[in-house]
Protein backbone atom coordinates (compact mmCIF):
# COMPACT_ATOMS: atom_id res chain seq x y z
CA UNK A 1 0.00 0.00 0.00
CA UNK A 2 1.45 3.36 -1.06
CA UNK A 3 0.58 6.92 -0.20
CA UNK A 4 1.36 10.43 -1.46
CA UNK A 5 4.55 11.87 0.14
CA UNK A 6 3.71 13.55 3.46
CA UNK A 7 4.38 17.27 3.90
CA UNK A 8 3.63 19.94 6.50
CA UNK A 9 1.51 23.01 5.98
CA UNK A 10 4.51 25.32 6.36
CA UNK A 11 6.25 23.57 3.44
CA UNK A 12 3.40 23.99 1.02
CA UNK A 13 2.68 26.54 -1.67
CA UNK A 14 -0.72 27.29 -3.20
CA UNK A 15 -0.59 23.95 -4.96
CA UNK A 16 0.14 21.94 -1.84
CA UNK A 17 -1.79 23.24 1.19
CA UNK A 18 -2.59 20.33 3.46
CA UNK A 19 -4.72 18.96 6.29
CA UNK A 20 -5.23 16.00 8.66
CA UNK A 21 -7.54 13.08 9.33
CA UNK A 22 -11.29 13.44 9.65
CA UNK A 23 -12.19 14.57 13.19
CA UNK A 24 -14.83 13.05 15.37
CA UNK A 25 -17.26 14.84 17.65
CA UNK A 26 -18.94 13.69 20.81
CA UNK A 27 -22.43 12.33 20.49
CA UNK A 28 -24.89 15.05 21.35
CA UNK A 29 -28.45 14.86 22.60
CA UNK A 30 -31.04 17.34 21.48
CA UNK A 31 -32.98 17.23 24.75
CA UNK A 32 -31.14 20.34 25.98
CA UNK A 33 -32.28 22.43 23.01
CA UNK A 34 -35.76 22.99 24.35
CA UNK A 35 -35.94 26.50 22.93
CA UNK A 36 -35.76 25.34 19.34
CA UNK A 37 -38.31 23.24 17.52
CA UNK A 38 -37.49 21.28 14.42
CA UNK A 39 -40.25 23.02 12.46
CA UNK A 40 -38.52 26.37 12.91
CA UNK A 41 -35.12 25.25 11.83
CA UNK A 42 -33.46 25.20 8.52
CA UNK A 43 -35.37 24.12 5.47
CA UNK A 44 -38.92 24.78 4.37
CA UNK A 45 -40.66 25.32 7.69
CA UNK A 46 -42.91 28.36 7.79
CA UNK A 47 -42.87 29.16 11.51
CA UNK A 48 -40.15 31.79 11.06
CA UNK A 49 -41.93 33.61 8.28
CA UNK A 50 -43.57 36.37 10.34
CA UNK A 51 -43.92 40.02 9.50
CA UNK A 52 -41.42 41.39 12.02
CA UNK A 53 -38.12 42.25 10.37
CA UNK A 54 -34.99 41.48 12.40
CA UNK A 55 -33.89 45.04 11.53
CA UNK A 56 -36.56 46.23 13.97
CA UNK A 57 -35.63 43.77 16.73
CA UNK A 58 -32.32 44.70 18.33
CA UNK A 59 -30.80 41.65 19.98
CA UNK A 60 -27.65 40.90 21.97
CA UNK A 61 -25.71 37.70 22.36
CA UNK A 62 -24.61 36.35 25.74
CA UNK A 63 -21.47 38.52 25.64
CA UNK A 64 -23.50 41.68 25.12
CA UNK A 65 -22.59 42.19 21.47
CA UNK A 66 -25.22 43.49 19.08
CA UNK A 67 -23.02 43.64 15.96
CA UNK A 68 -25.23 41.22 14.03
CA UNK A 69 -28.75 40.88 12.70
CA UNK A 70 -30.41 37.46 12.68
CA UNK A 71 -33.94 36.15 13.10
CA UNK A 72 -33.74 34.89 16.68
CA UNK A 73 -30.54 34.67 18.70
CA UNK A 74 -32.33 32.28 21.06
CA UNK A 75 -32.16 29.51 18.46
CA UNK A 76 -28.35 29.37 18.62
CA UNK A 77 -28.25 26.03 20.48
CA UNK A 78 -29.89 24.12 17.68
CA UNK A 79 -27.73 25.92 15.11
CA UNK A 80 -24.56 24.91 16.96
CA UNK A 81 -25.60 21.25 16.74
CA UNK A 82 -26.15 21.70 13.00
CA UNK A 83 -22.62 23.09 12.64
CA UNK A 84 -21.12 20.23 14.64
CA UNK A 85 -22.89 17.67 12.46
CA UNK A 86 -21.55 19.42 9.34
CA UNK A 87 -18.01 19.43 10.79
CA UNK A 88 -18.09 15.65 11.09
CA UNK A 89 -18.89 15.41 7.35
CA UNK A 90 -16.35 18.00 6.15
CA UNK A 91 -12.95 16.33 6.55
CA UNK A 92 -10.97 18.51 4.15
CA UNK A 93 -11.77 21.89 5.64
CA UNK A 94 -11.36 20.51 9.18
CA UNK A 95 -7.96 19.10 8.23
CA UNK A 96 -6.93 22.47 6.87
CA UNK A 97 -8.12 24.17 10.05
CA UNK A 98 -6.03 21.88 12.24
CA UNK A 99 -2.83 22.12 10.20
CA UNK A 100 -2.89 25.88 9.60
CA UNK A 101 -4.38 27.04 12.90
CA UNK A 102 -1.05 27.65 14.62
CA UNK A 103 0.43 29.60 11.71
CA UNK A 104 -2.49 32.03 11.35
CA UNK A 105 -1.95 32.57 7.59
CA UNK A 106 -4.90 35.00 7.50
CA UNK A 107 -3.77 37.15 10.43
CA UNK A 108 -5.03 40.74 9.94
CA UNK A 109 -7.15 39.71 6.96
CA UNK A 110 -10.50 41.54 7.00
CA UNK A 111 -12.84 39.40 4.92
CA UNK A 112 -16.26 40.44 3.65
CA UNK A 113 -18.20 37.24 2.96
CA UNK A 114 -21.34 36.98 0.88
CA UNK A 115 -22.31 33.32 0.54
CA UNK A 116 -25.17 31.03 1.49
CA UNK A 117 -25.49 30.98 5.27
CA UNK A 118 -25.92 27.37 6.33
CA UNK A 119 -24.17 24.81 8.48
CA UNK A 120 -21.58 24.09 5.80
CA UNK A 121 -20.63 27.73 5.22
CA UNK A 122 -20.49 28.19 9.00
CA UNK A 123 -17.70 25.61 9.13
CA UNK A 124 -15.78 27.64 6.53
CA UNK A 125 -16.45 30.92 8.37
CA UNK A 126 -15.18 29.55 11.68
CA UNK A 127 -12.17 28.04 9.94
CA UNK A 128 -11.21 31.42 8.47
CA UNK A 129 -11.50 32.97 11.94
CA UNK A 130 -9.28 30.29 13.47
CA UNK A 131 -6.73 30.96 10.71
CA UNK A 132 -6.51 34.56 11.91
CA UNK A 133 -9.11 36.42 9.87
CA UNK A 134 -11.63 39.00 11.01
CA UNK A 135 -14.85 38.46 9.07
CA UNK A 136 -18.17 40.14 8.46
CA UNK A 137 -20.81 38.05 6.67
CA UNK A 138 -24.06 38.33 4.73
CA UNK A 139 -26.19 35.91 2.72
CA UNK A 140 -26.02 35.76 -1.07
CA UNK A 141 -29.57 34.39 -1.34
CA UNK A 142 -32.67 35.71 0.44
CA UNK A 143 -34.15 32.22 0.92
CA UNK A 144 -31.19 29.95 1.68
CA UNK A 145 -30.21 31.09 5.18
CA UNK A 146 -30.60 28.58 8.00
CA UNK A 147 -31.81 30.87 10.79
CA UNK A 148 -30.60 28.68 13.64
CA UNK A 149 -27.12 28.50 12.13
CA UNK A 150 -27.01 32.28 11.70
CA UNK A 151 -27.99 32.57 15.38
CA UNK A 152 -25.17 30.21 16.39
CA UNK A 153 -22.64 32.30 14.50
CA UNK A 154 -23.95 35.49 16.10
CA UNK A 155 -23.73 33.90 19.54
CA UNK A 156 -20.11 32.97 18.79
CA UNK A 157 -19.35 36.63 18.05
CA UNK A 158 -19.44 36.58 14.26
CA UNK A 159 -20.85 39.82 12.79
CA UNK A 160 -23.45 38.18 10.58
CA UNK A 161 -26.40 39.84 8.89
CA UNK A 162 -28.70 37.23 7.39
CA UNK A 163 -32.09 35.64 7.82
CA UNK A 164 -34.38 33.52 5.74
CA UNK A 165 -36.92 35.47 3.70
CA UNK A 166 -35.16 38.84 3.42
CA UNK A 167 -36.71 41.39 1.10
CA UNK A 168 -34.55 42.86 -1.67
CA UNK A 169 -34.13 46.03 0.37
CA UNK A 170 -33.13 44.02 3.46
CA UNK A 171 -30.65 42.00 1.37
CA UNK A 172 -28.73 45.11 0.35
CA UNK A 173 -29.01 46.56 3.86
CA UNK A 174 -27.41 43.42 5.29
CA UNK A 175 -24.60 43.50 2.75
CA UNK A 176 -24.00 47.19 3.41
CA UNK A 177 -23.75 46.53 7.17
CA UNK A 178 -21.25 43.82 6.34
CA UNK A 179 -19.01 46.06 4.31
CA UNK A 180 -19.19 49.27 6.30
CA UNK A 181 -18.28 49.45 9.98
CA UNK A 182 -16.42 52.29 11.65
CA UNK A 183 -12.86 51.27 12.45
CA UNK A 184 -12.94 48.17 10.22
CA UNK A 185 -11.76 48.30 6.61
CA UNK A 186 -12.16 45.19 4.42
CA UNK A 187 -9.15 43.89 2.50
CA UNK A 188 -10.51 40.59 1.09
CA UNK A 189 -13.79 39.48 -0.48
CA UNK A 190 -15.25 35.98 -0.59
CA UNK A 191 -18.20 36.21 -2.95
CA UNK A 192 -20.87 33.91 -4.33
CA UNK A 193 -22.60 35.72 -7.16
CA UNK A 194 -20.61 38.96 -7.21
CA UNK A 195 -22.94 41.10 -5.06
CA UNK A 196 -20.35 42.07 -2.44
CA UNK A 197 -17.89 43.02 -5.17
CA UNK A 198 -20.60 44.99 -6.99
CA UNK A 199 -21.76 46.93 -3.93
CA UNK A 200 -18.25 47.77 -2.78
CA UNK A 201 -17.29 49.04 -6.24
CA UNK A 202 -20.46 51.09 -6.54
CA UNK A 203 -20.86 52.51 -3.03
CA UNK A 204 -17.44 52.18 -1.38
CA UNK A 205 -14.80 52.70 -4.08
CA UNK A 206 -12.28 53.88 -1.47
CA UNK A 207 -12.67 50.57 0.37
CA UNK A 208 -12.15 48.72 -2.90
CA UNK A 209 -8.69 50.28 -3.18
CA UNK A 210 -7.71 48.41 -0.01
CA UNK A 211 -8.77 45.01 -1.34
CA UNK A 212 -5.92 42.54 -1.80
CA UNK A 213 -7.97 39.91 -3.58
CA UNK A 214 -11.38 38.49 -4.45
CA UNK A 215 -12.38 34.83 -4.40
CA UNK A 216 -15.53 34.03 -6.40
CA UNK A 217 -17.24 30.66 -6.52
CA UNK A 218 -20.27 31.01 -8.82
CA UNK A 219 -20.54 31.09 -12.60
CA UNK A 220 -22.59 34.29 -12.34
CA UNK A 221 -20.01 36.06 -10.20
CA UNK A 222 -17.12 34.84 -12.34
CA UNK A 223 -18.86 36.18 -15.44
CA UNK A 224 -19.16 39.56 -13.72
CA UNK A 225 -15.46 39.54 -12.86
CA UNK A 226 -14.42 38.79 -16.44
CA UNK A 227 -16.67 41.62 -17.63
CA UNK A 228 -15.05 44.01 -15.12
CA UNK A 229 -11.60 42.88 -16.23
CA UNK A 230 -12.45 43.36 -19.89
CA UNK A 231 -13.76 46.86 -19.16
CA UNK A 232 -10.61 47.75 -17.22
CA UNK A 233 -12.56 48.20 -13.97
CA UNK A 234 -11.08 45.27 -12.05
CA UNK A 235 -8.27 46.87 -10.08
CA UNK A 236 -7.48 43.89 -7.82
CA UNK A 237 -6.55 40.24 -8.47
CA UNK A 238 -9.32 37.65 -8.31
CA UNK A 239 -9.37 33.86 -8.23
CA UNK A 240 -12.09 32.02 -10.11
CA UNK A 241 -12.82 29.07 -7.83
CA UNK A 242 -15.90 28.05 -9.82
CA UNK A 243 -13.84 26.62 -12.65
CA UNK A 244 -11.42 24.69 -10.46
CA UNK A 245 -11.91 20.96 -10.93
CA UNK A 246 -12.60 20.36 -7.25
CA UNK A 247 -15.45 22.90 -7.31
CA UNK A 248 -16.98 22.21 -10.70
CA UNK A 249 -16.76 18.44 -10.92
CA UNK A 250 -17.49 17.72 -7.26
CA UNK A 251 -19.44 20.42 -5.44
CA UNK A 252 -21.38 21.52 -8.52
CA UNK A 253 -22.10 18.13 -10.07
CA UNK A 254 -22.60 15.88 -7.03
CA UNK A 255 -24.43 18.48 -4.94
CA UNK A 256 -26.94 19.09 -7.72
CA UNK A 257 -27.31 15.40 -8.47
CA UNK A 258 -28.34 14.76 -4.87
CA UNK A 259 -30.32 17.88 -4.08
CA UNK A 260 -32.60 18.27 -7.11
CA UNK A 261 -34.64 15.24 -6.04
CA UNK A 262 -34.74 16.34 -2.41
CA UNK A 263 -35.91 19.83 -3.40
CA UNK A 264 -38.72 18.57 -5.61
CA UNK A 265 -39.89 15.94 -3.12
CA UNK A 266 -39.93 18.33 -0.15
CA UNK A 267 -41.92 20.96 -2.01
CA UNK A 268 -44.28 19.02 -4.29
CA UNK A 269 -44.40 15.37 -3.10
CA UNK A 270 -43.90 14.52 -6.77
CA UNK A 271 -43.66 10.95 -8.10
CA UNK A 272 -40.86 10.97 -10.65
CA UNK A 273 -41.46 7.77 -12.61
CA UNK A 274 -42.69 8.55 -16.13
CA UNK A 275 -42.65 12.32 -15.70
CA UNK A 276 -41.42 14.38 -18.65
CA UNK A 277 -38.72 16.81 -17.53
CA UNK A 278 -36.73 19.40 -19.44
CA UNK A 279 -33.37 20.51 -18.04
CA UNK A 280 -32.19 23.79 -19.54
CA UNK A 281 -28.40 23.64 -19.75
CA UNK A 282 -26.07 20.63 -19.74
CA UNK A 283 -23.11 22.01 -17.84
CA UNK A 284 -22.09 20.37 -14.59
CA UNK A 285 -25.30 21.45 -12.83
CA UNK A 286 -27.47 20.23 -15.69
CA UNK A 287 -25.54 16.96 -15.94
CA UNK A 288 -26.10 16.25 -12.25
CA UNK A 289 -29.81 17.08 -12.42
CA UNK A 290 -30.41 15.11 -15.62
CA UNK A 291 -28.58 12.03 -14.36
CA UNK A 292 -30.53 12.05 -11.10
CA UNK A 293 -33.94 12.54 -12.73
CA UNK A 294 -33.23 9.89 -15.35
CA UNK A 295 -32.32 7.46 -12.57
CA UNK A 296 -35.77 8.01 -11.04
CA UNK A 297 -37.51 7.01 -14.27
CA UNK A 298 -38.13 10.46 -15.74
CA UNK A 299 -38.14 11.10 -19.48
CA UNK A 300 -35.52 13.86 -19.67
CA UNK A 301 -35.03 16.43 -22.42
CA UNK A 302 -32.08 18.84 -22.61
CA UNK A 303 -31.83 22.33 -24.07
CA UNK A 304 -28.37 23.65 -24.94
CA UNK A 305 -26.61 26.44 -26.84
CA UNK A 306 -23.19 24.75 -26.78
CA UNK A 307 -22.69 22.05 -29.46
CA UNK A 308 -20.14 20.23 -27.30
CA UNK A 309 -22.49 19.99 -24.32
CA UNK A 310 -25.32 19.08 -26.69
CA UNK A 311 -23.24 16.24 -28.11
CA UNK A 312 -22.45 15.03 -24.58
CA UNK A 313 -26.16 15.05 -23.74
CA UNK A 314 -26.99 13.13 -26.91
CA UNK A 315 -24.35 10.49 -26.18
CA UNK A 316 -25.62 10.20 -22.61
CA UNK A 317 -29.00 9.21 -24.02
CA UNK A 318 -30.91 12.48 -23.76
CA UNK A 319 -32.89 14.18 -26.51
CA UNK A 320 -31.62 17.69 -27.17
CA UNK A 321 -34.54 19.97 -28.05
CA UNK A 322 -35.60 23.58 -28.12
CA UNK A 323 -37.74 24.53 -25.15
CA UNK A 324 -40.58 25.67 -27.40
CA UNK A 325 -40.78 22.15 -28.90
CA UNK A 326 -41.64 20.41 -25.63
CA UNK A 327 -43.01 23.12 -23.36
CA UNK A 328 -46.68 22.07 -23.79
CA UNK A 329 -46.03 18.49 -22.65
CA UNK A 330 -43.43 18.53 -19.90
CA UNK A 331 -44.28 18.09 -16.22
CA UNK A 332 -41.17 19.74 -14.76
CA UNK A 333 -38.87 22.52 -16.02
CA UNK A 334 -35.44 22.90 -14.39
CA UNK A 335 -33.14 25.77 -15.40
CA UNK A 336 -29.38 25.38 -14.99
CA UNK A 337 -27.73 27.99 -17.20
CA UNK A 338 -26.84 31.09 -15.17
CA UNK A 339 -28.38 33.15 -17.98
CA UNK A 340 -31.50 35.35 -18.03
CA UNK A 341 -35.02 34.82 -19.40
CA UNK A 342 -34.41 31.19 -20.28
CA UNK A 343 -38.03 30.52 -19.36
CA UNK A 344 -40.20 33.40 -20.55
CA UNK A 345 -43.81 34.40 -19.94
CA UNK A 346 -44.66 32.99 -23.37
CA UNK A 347 -43.24 29.61 -22.32
CA UNK A 348 -45.22 29.70 -19.09
CA UNK A 349 -48.41 30.65 -20.92
CA UNK A 350 -48.08 27.43 -22.92
CA UNK A 351 -47.21 25.10 -20.03
CA UNK A 352 -49.64 22.35 -19.07
CA UNK A 353 -51.70 22.54 -15.91
CA UNK A 354 -49.64 21.60 -12.85
CA UNK A 355 -46.22 22.03 -14.46
CA UNK A 356 -43.47 22.53 -11.86
CA UNK A 357 -40.94 25.29 -12.62
CA UNK A 358 -37.70 25.69 -10.69
CA UNK A 359 -34.15 27.01 -11.00
CA UNK A 360 -30.91 25.23 -10.11
CA UNK A 361 -28.60 27.98 -11.38
CA UNK A 362 -27.20 30.65 -9.07
CA UNK A 363 -28.80 33.56 -10.91
CA UNK A 364 -32.41 34.42 -10.06
CA UNK A 365 -33.00 35.73 -13.59
CA UNK A 366 -33.32 32.44 -15.50
CA UNK A 367 -37.10 32.34 -15.03
CA UNK A 368 -38.86 35.58 -15.96
CA UNK A 369 -40.72 35.78 -12.65
CA UNK A 370 -41.39 39.51 -12.96
CA UNK A 371 -43.62 38.83 -15.97
CA UNK A 372 -45.91 36.79 -13.69
CA UNK A 373 -46.71 39.77 -11.46
CA UNK A 374 -49.64 40.98 -13.53
CA UNK A 375 -53.28 41.64 -12.55
CA UNK A 376 -54.75 38.71 -14.47
CA UNK A 377 -52.66 36.10 -12.63
CA UNK A 378 -53.37 34.95 -9.06
CA UNK A 379 -50.52 33.97 -6.74
CA UNK A 380 -51.38 31.47 -4.03
CA UNK A 381 -48.75 30.54 -1.44
CA UNK A 382 -49.44 26.89 -0.56
CA UNK A 383 -46.23 26.03 1.27
CA UNK A 384 -43.04 27.78 2.23
CA UNK A 385 -41.32 28.58 -1.11
CA UNK A 386 -44.15 27.00 -3.12
CA UNK A 387 -46.48 29.25 -5.13
CA UNK A 388 -49.37 28.31 -7.37
CA UNK A 389 -49.68 30.77 -10.25
CA UNK A 390 -53.23 30.62 -11.58
CA UNK A 391 -54.27 31.82 -15.05
CA UNK A 392 -57.75 33.23 -15.82
CA UNK A 393 -58.85 29.94 -17.41
CA UNK A 394 -57.94 28.06 -14.22
CA UNK A 395 -54.63 26.66 -15.45
CA UNK A 396 -52.01 26.56 -12.71
CA UNK A 397 -48.22 26.20 -12.66
CA UNK A 398 -46.14 25.53 -9.55
CA UNK A 399 -43.22 27.93 -9.02
CA UNK A 400 -40.57 27.00 -6.47
CA UNK A 401 -38.54 29.52 -4.45
CA UNK A 402 -39.81 32.35 -6.66
CA UNK A 403 -37.26 31.30 -9.27
CA UNK A 404 -34.26 31.41 -6.97
CA UNK A 405 -31.82 28.58 -6.27
CA UNK A 406 -34.19 25.77 -5.37
CA UNK A 407 -31.87 23.33 -3.62
CA UNK A 408 -30.55 25.80 -1.06
CA UNK A 409 -33.94 27.47 -0.68
CA UNK A 410 -36.05 24.34 -0.30
CA UNK A 411 -33.80 21.54 0.95
CA UNK A 412 -30.29 20.78 2.15
CA UNK A 413 -26.98 20.01 0.47
CA UNK A 414 -24.29 17.44 1.15
CA UNK A 415 -21.71 18.62 3.68
CA UNK A 416 -19.04 16.38 2.23
CA UNK A 417 -18.97 17.85 -1.25
CA UNK A 418 -19.14 21.37 0.18
CA UNK A 419 -16.00 20.48 2.13
CA UNK A 420 -14.19 20.07 -1.17
CA UNK A 421 -15.22 23.53 -2.40
CA UNK A 422 -14.65 25.15 1.01
CA UNK A 423 -11.10 23.83 1.17
CA UNK A 424 -10.42 25.35 -2.23
CA UNK A 425 -11.96 28.68 -1.21
CA UNK A 426 -9.90 28.88 1.98
CA UNK A 427 -6.68 28.10 0.14
CA UNK A 428 -7.46 30.68 -2.53
CA UNK A 429 -7.97 33.34 0.15
CA UNK A 430 -4.68 32.38 1.80
CA UNK A 431 -2.82 32.55 -1.52
CA UNK A 432 -4.10 36.00 -2.46
CA UNK A 433 -3.64 37.41 1.03
CA UNK A 434 -0.16 36.00 1.61
CA UNK A 435 1.20 36.81 -1.87
CA UNK A 436 1.01 40.59 -2.32
CA UNK A 437 2.38 41.68 -5.66
CA UNK A 438 2.39 38.19 -7.16
CA UNK A 439 -0.86 38.67 -9.04
CA UNK A 440 -1.88 41.50 -11.34
CA UNK A 441 -5.38 42.93 -11.59
CA UNK A 442 -6.93 40.04 -13.47
CA UNK A 443 -8.92 36.84 -12.97
CA UNK A 444 -6.89 33.69 -12.26
CA UNK A 445 -7.55 29.97 -12.08
CA UNK A 446 -6.06 27.80 -9.38
CA UNK A 447 -3.25 25.43 -10.40
CA UNK A 448 -4.44 21.90 -11.07
CA UNK A 449 -1.93 20.58 -8.56
CA UNK A 450 -4.00 22.17 -5.83
CA UNK A 451 -7.09 20.43 -7.20
CA UNK A 452 -5.26 17.12 -6.89
CA UNK A 453 -4.24 17.96 -3.35
CA UNK A 454 -7.70 19.04 -2.20
CA UNK A 455 -9.11 15.81 -3.62
CA UNK A 456 -6.47 13.80 -1.75
CA UNK A 457 -7.56 15.40 1.54
CA UNK A 458 -10.93 13.68 1.26
CA UNK A 459 -9.82 10.17 0.29
CA UNK A 460 -9.36 8.91 3.85
CA UNK A 461 -13.12 9.07 4.33
CA UNK A 462 -13.49 6.31 1.74
CA UNK A 463 -10.44 4.35 2.93
CA UNK A 464 -9.01 4.98 -0.53
CA UNK A 465 -5.28 4.33 -0.96
CA UNK A 466 -3.37 6.09 -3.74
CA UNK A 467 -0.83 4.17 -5.76
CA UNK A 468 2.58 5.87 -5.94
CA UNK A 469 4.54 5.96 -9.17
CA UNK A 470 7.90 4.27 -9.15
CA UNK A 471 10.90 6.37 -10.17
CA UNK A 472 10.96 4.53 -13.48
CA UNK A 473 7.26 5.14 -14.13
CA UNK A 474 7.51 8.82 -13.21
CA UNK A 475 10.47 9.27 -15.57
CA UNK A 476 8.66 7.42 -18.36
CA UNK A 477 5.63 9.69 -18.03
CA UNK A 478 7.64 12.84 -17.44
CA UNK A 479 5.87 13.49 -14.13
CA UNK A 480 6.81 14.49 -10.62
CA UNK A 481 5.80 11.71 -8.22
CA UNK A 482 4.23 14.26 -5.89
CA UNK A 483 2.16 15.83 -8.74
CA UNK A 484 1.12 17.47 -10.97
CA UNK A 485 -0.21 14.13 -12.24
CA UNK A 486 -2.41 15.48 -15.04
CA UNK A 487 -0.87 18.68 -16.41
CA UNK A 488 -3.74 19.02 -18.87
CA UNK A 489 -7.05 17.88 -17.43
CA UNK A 490 -9.69 17.08 -19.99
CA UNK A 491 -13.21 16.12 -18.95
CA UNK A 492 -12.42 15.20 -15.34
Amino acid sequence: MSHMPETTFADLSLADKTAVKKPSIEARRFSDVSTCSFSSSCFTGSSDEDEVSPKDNKQRNSNGSYDFCVKNIGKNGFGRREIEIAESEMPGIMMLRKRAKAEKPLKNAHIVGCTHVNAQSAVLIETLIQLGASVRWAACNIYSTQNAVAAALAEAGVPIFAWRGETEEEFWWCLDRCIHKDGWVPNMILDDGGDATHLMLKKYPDYFKSIKGIVEESVTGVHRLYMLSKAGKLTVPAINVNDSVTKNKFDTFYTCRDSILDSLKRTTDIMFGGKQVVVCGYGDVGKGCAQSLKGQGCIVYITEIDPICALQASMDGFRVVRLSEVIRNVDVVVTATGNKNVVTRDHMNRMKNGCVVCNMGHSCSEIDVSSLHTPELVWERVRSQVDHIIWPDGKMIILLAEGRLVNLSCSTISSFVVSVASSTQALALIELYSSPGRYKSDVYLLPKKMDEYVASLHLATFDAHLTELSDEQAKFMGLNKAGLLKPIIIGN
